[in-house]
């Protein structure tokens, strides 16, 4: 399915920690021009016309995952401008915090997108000094670390 992005798109997506709060669920994406080793990607999508980014977060997360989300936390709203393949987007993101239930796997854990991709789910730490693939929506790591923080005290 290609996807337009010649307009600014609506998303929810959430931070989702492990049970210590030490590592979040991300998706691990394919390589782009950009990013030639693929990228990290909270996990959530568009939010669909009549809907709330609540309504959203939760709809993205059980279609995606077949799991529930408990504790679910706004966070902020952030605004994230990138490019994928040379082709510039544009989407403001409604961030939350929760618990997945049940949790993804520790390894071999996948979601299935709205176009049928099924895309590998990888913990993320949240200490991602030494991490070599970006995360995104940029800009979202400081609220990655504040909401594990909350969540471990």
């Amino acid at each position: 399915m290609t996807v337009d992005r010649s307009m600014i798109r609506v998303k929810a997506m959430l931070i989702a920690p492990n049970e210590a709060a030490s590592a979040h669920a991300v998706t691990l994406n394919v390589p782009t021009a950009e990013n030639p080793e693929g990228y990290h990607r909270l996990i959530g999508g568009s939010v669909e016309f009549g809907e709330t980014h609540r309504e959203a977060v939760l709809r993205e997360v059980y279609e995606e995952l077949g799991a529930a989300v408990e504790d679910l936390e706004l966070l902020a709203a952030v605004g994230n401008i990138f490019h994928i393949d040379e082709v510039q987007g544009h989407e403001i993101v409604f961030l939350y915090s929760g618990r997945l239930n049940p949790m993804p796997a520790k390894a071999g854990a996948t979601l299935t997108e709205s176009d049928g991709s099924v895309v590998p789910i990888v913990w993320r730490s949240v200490h991602d000094d030494a991490e070599p693939l970006p995360l995104y929506p940029t800009g979202t790591q400081d609220w990655v670390s504040a909401a594990l923080t909350r969540r471990r005290t």
